[in-house]
Formats: structure tokens, C-alpha cells, sequence
């Protein structure tokens, strides 16, 4: 299994998460963790905001990935959400986002965050698979396309 695979849960895929902005999109996402991880989501919202005010996290191509690191958090989590409606990130390319990867790491595992947004980025900058997640019909065969997902 893919080293993203083995730190997305099934529970944590949503298919058609209908939210209009960052912020609605980063508090969902703190949501989700904080039902999932006992996390607070406002930590978890703290964080990608934080992040986000650095510079974006949009990649191009319609894809984000948030991430933050999370003081007391003892190993990676992730999430993914492809959006209802594709929201504004300020991507390089200009186009709005509709596939979201968000990555929480420990406060000081910078080697393995550095690590797991490479192979996010690697993943995603594969045109077969981008096709695939806009194709997939639910969540569970979203969670599928990331556990099934190899370099290629």
C-alpha cells in the first residue's frame, strides 16, 4: 500500500462536500477530524489558515493540499474532498479547485511531511488520475483510487 493510502481512512473521503469558500471548506475538514481523531477543529481550521496565509496550497489543475502541522499529534493524518462546486484557491493557473487533500502532520516530523507531499504531488500531477477521481461515483470508489494508486 501507498504511503497516502495507509493514512486515509475510508471514513475520511467525501464525495460532493458542498461548501463555498477556504473557510467553510477548512472548517468541514476540522470537523471531520475532530469526529474522526479527537482533534479540535478549530485547531485543525488554525492550522490550514495559517498555512494558507503563507501562500496557497493550490497546486493547478483543479487540486489543493492544505496541510499543518498539529502540536500533540503522534502520526500523519489525512483527508480528501472532491467538492460539489469548485471553489476560488488562488492556483497558479487561476482555475478554481474541486479535488482537496488535506495533510496534518506532527509539529515536528518535517522530513515525513516533506515526503508525503511529494507523493501528493506526484499523484496528482498524473492526468489519468485526475480523470479517475472526477469519474468516481462515491466515496467509497474515491477511497479506492488512492489505496490503488502507483507511481507510475
Amino acid at each position: 500500500m501507498n504511503p497516502i493510502a495507509e493514512l486515509l481512512p475510508a471514513t475520511h473521503v467525501i464525495a460532493n462536500l458542498d461548501v463555498g469558500s477556504k473557510s467553510e471548506l477548512f472548517a468541514a475538514f476540522g470537523r471531520l477530524f475532530e469526529n474522526g481523531n479527537e482533534l479540535k477543529g478549530e485547531q485543525v481550521a488554525g492550522s490550514l489558515h495559517a498555512r494558507e496565509k503563507l501562500g496557497s496550497t493550490g497546486l493547478g489543475q483543479g487540486i489543493a493540499i492544505p496541510h499543518g502541522r498539529i502540536k500533540g499529534l503522534r502520526e500523519a493524518r489525512g483527508a480528501f474532498a472532491r467538492l460539489k462546486t469548485p471553489i476560488a484557491f488562488d492556483a497558479p493557473d487561476s482555475r478554481p479547485v474541486s479535488n482537496v487533500f488535506v495533510l496534518l502532520v506532527p509539529e515536528h516530523a518535517t522530513e515525513q511531511h516533506l515526503q508525503l507531499l511529494s507523493e501528493l504531488a506526484q499523484m496528482f500531477s498524473e492526468k489519468r488520475f485526475r480523470e479517475a477521481l472526477g469519474r468516481a461515483t462515491d466515496a467509497a470508489a474515491l477511497h479506492e483510487l488512492f489505496r490503488s494508486w502507483a507511481p507510475a
